[in-house]
């Protein structure tokens, strides 16, 4: 699990007050990263073009330049010239190796970087910004981003364009604006490299962490002696769209929970033989999913008052975001998970009465409309479906950044729903139980060997078993 900020402002004052590092160092290690990069691709003899731009981000561009220039074919252009003290003071010894600048863009390059506007880019790119980019996005060459993708804004959004890079270098730590969802088709891999100084001495306190694959912790059984009973009963409740917690059943047990029922007011026809079918909740259960395929207007009041009666670890996910008694669920229950995607997120914060906001803005914005949710509903942990998934709780953001395109596809949600309510039947928190259940949905879409838009939920599920292998 790794730290993300905001920015690095003021990880960098640090650096220069308490560790004596100036800006120079800095920059220096910064190049050297981008540099180090380089060479370790093994061609050895590409064409290099560097595009800097007139402030600190150009500056790490221009040093790169000087770096690589007795090794390269360096081409560097500075389509806004250099403004930044630091800026000037690179191309001034740049100079002194004697490369210059060039005046415009060549037609190839084998390697592109991209060091125009770094994290400090707030404003739309003007006119000849958008054209500079569009015509290195045109060019064939591997591309690297410096800090972040030109164009990408601190939200995480192209602005209105962005570099696409194959590789983006950022310097020191990670940032919130690389992970917003616009940003992912940009950012391609992401390096973070040291300025002068080891990260775990650089980086402070952060409430944003980056989740990877070590944080994955399956439930994996110990007990040679060990029956069903001792993995939980996971009740997933069945509305008008049945198939989908018929899915989110199968998921919940393939994940390991030791006894699945289905709750509905009516039979289901054809049910796999390994789930059973109940019109109440056992007294054995120990975790409740709801809100896959239940319709607007299901009402189950018996689950609803046992839930509460008894505070039940609950899941809760699409339909129940229209349905106005969500916030008794919410405000009453301390053992919760909810997973929107945004549209559902957009319906469900104007239900509390939180805010009417839109997907788009939802979408443009997504960490802090996730803090705010967690604000209000601190026991709650709130799930947001994307490109990059947001797990939110008690203000703390985690990220999952490993989602891939195989889960663009209807019922893929339910199967997320299934293995974190699992994992709740199974006596994880709900905290735990989300970062694991949204792990291992990503782990499945990841190993999964076909083209990627023929994936269907059923895939998924079958891609459960091999997750601990």
């Amino acid at each position: 699990m790794q730290k993300i900020f905001d920015n690095c402002y003021d990880l960098d004052r640090r650096c220069y007050e308490k560790y004596g590092l100036n800006e120079d160092i800095l920059m220096e290690h910064a190049a050297e990263a981008m540099a180090r990069h380089i060479r370790d691709r093994g061609q050895g003899s590409e064409s290099i073009l560097i595009v800097a731009g007139p402030g600190n981000n150009g500056a790490d561009g221009i040093t790169l330049a000087r770096l690589l220039h007795a090794d390269f074919d360096v081409t560097l252009h500075l389509p806004y010239g250099a403004k930044s003290a630091m800026a000037k003071l690179q191309l001034e010894r740049l100079c002194q190796l004697g490369l210059e600048p060039t005046p415009s863009l060549p037609e190839r390059a084998d390697i592109v970087v991209d060091a125009l506007f770094g994290a400090g880019f707030s404003k739309p790119l003007d006119t000849r910004g958008i054209d500079t980019v569009d015509a290195l996005n045109r060019m064939e060459g591997y591309k690297i981003a410096c800090d972040i993708p030109t164009g990408i804004d601190p939200k995480g959004n192209p602005n209105p364009i962005a570099f696409r890079a194959d590789v983006t270098i950022t310097m020191g730590a990670l940032k919130i604006a690389l992970y917003g969802d616009h940003a992912k088709p940009y950012v391609g891999a992401i390096e973070v490299a040291d300025l002068g100084v080891s990260r775990t001495l650089y980086e402070q306190h952060s409430s944003t962490f980056l989740l990877d694959a070590e944080d994955f912790n399956p439930p994996l059984r110990t007990n040679p002696a060990s029956h069903k009973g001792n993995f939980g009963h996971l009740c997933v409740v069945a509305g008008s769209k049945r198939g989908a917690a018929v899915l989110c059943a199968m998921a919940g047990l393939r994940f390991g929970a030791g006894l699945v029922t289905l709750i509905s007011d009516r039979p289901i026809e054809h049910l796999p033989y390994s789930l059973m079918q109940s019109h109440e909740l056992p007294e054995s259960v120990s975790a409740v999913a709801m809100g896959m395929g239940m319709g607007y207007d299901y009402d189950p009041i018996m689950v609803k008052t046992k839930i509460l009666e008894e505070d039940i670890p609950l899941l809760m996910d699409a339909d129940i975001c229209h349905l106005p008694w969500v916030a008794t669920l919410l405000e009453k229950c301390s053992k919760t998970v909810i997973t929107p995607h945004p549209k559902e997120f957009s319906v469900l914060l104007k239900t509390l009465g939180i805010e009417d906001v839109s997907v788009a803005q939802i979408q443009r914005e997504r960490f802090d409309w996730a803090k705010r949710f967690s604000e209000r509903y601190p026991d709650t942990v709130l799930i947001l479906k994307g490109a990059n998934t947001l797990i939110a709780h008690r203000e703390i953001l985690y990220v999952n950044p490993l989602g891939t395109p195989v889960l663009s596809q209807a019922g893929s949600g339910d199967i997320l729903s299934g293995l974190v309510a699992s994992l709740l039947a199974q006596g994880y928190t709900p905290l735990n139980a989300a970062i694991n259940g949204s792990l291992a949905h990503t782990f499945c879409a990841r190993n999964f060997e076909g083209a990627n838009f023929s994936a269907v939920p059923e895939d998924l599920i079958g891609e459960i078993r091999w997750l601990a292998t």
